[in-house]
């Protein structure tokens, strides 16, 4: 097991605070999009981001960085904060969401969007895309990593299982998929719209190297993707077991805020909760 210092930790938990506060505030102020799975993808985005990726916001093409790839496309409130915080962009972008002529719409879109690789809003394609990213790496012998991160709702997809079988085909040790497992799609709980259990053994059975987590926990965060590095011959599939609308209490597990903004009074709530953690973790990190 790979140890990560407690103080890296610490500051990642508070970096994650300030990302799901950015997602909060750009939502109120858009009245569009989707908290939910932004909020339950937050720490996992953070860990890569402000931690894990070799990435180089100055130079976002640079071909030797690592890649993300966001498949679950309305989270993109969580990406873009990432995006911001790491310098990619000016932080006040965010706040022009989902406005005419902004860079930054409701769904990632690469043409627009330094530090955005794929252009994703259309469930089921992020993988395929990732493994053809990842498929590259191994054949100009680049050392740069894929990641994707996927919604459960979206493993509905036949797309996922073709890709799941080819990634672990071509044996792709570079690429790593994140399972944002919340149990919530737009429908309701995943396993009344199409039960998805045990997507573990699922995972495994297509040759993949498969590691289930708490997605909310940081330090198992960063140690699941130092053992999905270190992992050769297959791909690697990271379970995180999260919360959808995580950190926002009256949001958490509640599926009216997959695609719904919070009114004005859930945004002061939900500032007020976010802040009194923040807080706590700076008097922490003291």
């Amino acid at each position: 097991m790979h140890s990560h210092p407690d103080d890296l930790i610490k500051q990642l938990n508070l970096q994650a605070v300030k990302i799901r506060k950015h997602i909060i505030e750009m939502l109120y102020r858009a009245k569009s999009g989707h908290p939910g799975g932004s909020l339950s993808a937050t720490d996992a985005m953070v860990a890569l981001y402000f931690h894990h990726m070799n990435h180089y916001p100055k130079d976002p093409n640079n071909p030797d960085r690592d890649r993300f790839i966001l498949s679950k496309g309305h989270a993109a409130p969580a990406l873009y904060a990432c995006l911001a915080e790491s310098q990619y962009f000016d932080v006040q972008e965010l706040y022009r969401l989902r406005e005419v002529n902004s860079m930054l719409q409701g769904h990632p879109v690469c043409k627009h969007i330094p530090g955005v690789e794929a252009s994703t809003g259309s469930l089921g394609h992020g993988l395929s895309f990732g493994i053809g990213v990842a498929l590259a790496g191994k054949l100009d012998k680049k050392s740069y990593r894929v990641y994707v991160m996927l919604g459960d709702g979206e493993t509905n997809e036949g797309q996922i299982w073709e890709a799941a079988a080819v990634a672990s085909h071509y044996r792709l040790d570079n690429l790593t998929a994140l399972l944002d497992r919340n149990f919530l799609q737009i429908d309701g709980n995943t396993e009344e719209v199409l039960r998805l259990e045990s997507v573990r053994e699922r995972w495994g059975s297509f040759g993949w190297n498969v590691i289930e987590i708490d997605g909310h926990d940081m330090h198992a965060i960063c140690e699941s993707l130092h053992e999905a590095e270190e992992h050769k011959h297959q791909p690697t599939m990271i379970i995180l077991d999260t919360v959808k609308g995580k950190g926002v209490s009256f949001m958490e597990n509640n599926v009216d805020f997959h695609g719904v903004p919070p009114n004005e009074v859930e945004y002061k709530m939900a500032m007020e909760e976010l802040t009194v953690i923040e807080r706590y973790l700076e008097v922490q990190n003291q």
